[in-house]
């Protein structure tokens, strides 16, 4: 499968467990940031969800929309999408009313030289929506950057551990936890800090660019030797799912697959599907940016999609040459500049 529409369709079908989460949840949905990678799927998931379980909800899916093909997607699968400036006090004055909000802003790339931006994008605007729906219940995507590099013989960093952002792109990450927890607490809103790995699907993601990487034969480096993803497709289901798990003051849920994943291992995979040898360089140094999942498959259960199947689907893609998104993840990076 290469064709984007049937790839964008199959990330927004919802399992039962969403479809049943939402037909119990009260009031309308608002995902903000539904024009980036991920947040299609979240709405176009939820629009999809509450028109089977028959509720009547509208989903509104919010973003600047400066490519017009992202407002029709979300349109296709029944998202009313609302074109705005989140940074724009009367574009986010004027939103429409949800009692439940996926909050998906903020930047990453590009951090280095417009720190300025990164800071405003992900710590100074979650205050501002923060209070424009201090009456809501809110996911608010946030990152495993938080974490410092951990051990990857102890299972991943745990909701419990402190903080220990590298860099100032994770530091701004922090800063956007922190001051959602303050309005949580000075509002009683209730709130959710998504923790998010690595998304994966076909167009991009930890798994294309290793796959990439050993079809053309460029060297794999292996200090970052191990990572944490999981599929796009279970993103969505559990941002949606988590809106009943959003209280005051805030809980901290990982977002992420059940197994720390081998880079090694991953590319010898490929290189086995592809017939290719892959080339590395480096060694594993030990530390990784990963993550426990255990918190979330005790509320959930395990992911949808293994990481089996999403291995098999990134390859099949590059070897039919599939378009990409065309956005590193960087997950190499362990400085912490993005």
């Amino acid at each position: 499968m290469t064709d984007v529409s049937t790839l964008e369709e199959s990330l927004t079908v919802p399992p039962p467990e969403v479809v049943d989460d939402l037909a119990r949840l009260d009031g309308d949905i608002c995902v903000l940031g539904a024009g980036g990678k991920v947040g299609p799927s979240v709405a176009g998931m939820a629009a999809r969800a509450v028109q089977e379980a028959g509720t009547g909800t509208r989903v509104y899916g919010v973003a600047r929309f400066t490519d017009p093909a992202a407002r029709a997607t979300l349109e296709r699968h029944g998202v009313e999408p609302v074109s705005a400036d989140l940074t724009d006090d009367a574009d986010l004055a004027a939103l429409p009313d949800a009692r439940n909000v996926v909050y998906m802003a903020g930047v990453k790339f590009g951090t280095r030289g417009h720190e300025h931006r990164t800071w405003m994008m992900n710590t100074y605007l979650p205050g501002r929506v923060a209070q424009r729906f201090r009456t809501s219940r809110i996911v608010a995507f946030s990152t495993l950057l938080v974490y410092p590099l951990a051990d990857v013989t102890t299972g991943g960093s745990r909701e419990t551990d402190p903080p220990g952002p590298v860099g100032e792109y994770a530091v701004s990450c922090v800063g956007r936890e922190r001051v959602f927890e303050h309005f949580s607490r000075v509002n009683g809103t209730p709130v959710l800090l998504f923790r998010l790995g690595y998304a994966i699907e076909t167009r991009y993601g930890v798994l294309l660019e290793i796959a990439r990487s050993v079809r053309d034969g460029v060297p794999i480096p292996l200090e970052m030797g191990h990572v944490s993803v999981i599929s796009q497709r279970d993103v969505a289901a559990y941002a949606l799912r988590s809106l009943h798990l959003a209280s005051s003051p805030p809980r901290a849920l990982n977002i992420t697959g059940p197994e720390i994943v081998s880079v090694r291992r991953l590319a010898e995979r490929f290189g086995e599907i592809l017939g290719r040898a892959p080339v590395f360089e480096g060694t594993e140094s030990g530390t990784a940016y990963v993550m426990d999942g255990t918190q979330l498959q005790r509320e959930f259960g395990f992911p949808g999609t293994t990481l089996a199947e999403m291995v098999s689907d990134v390859a099949r893609w590059v070897v039919r040459s599939g378009p990409t998104i065309g956005k590193p993840t960087m997950f190499q990076q362990r400085d912490g500049v993005f």
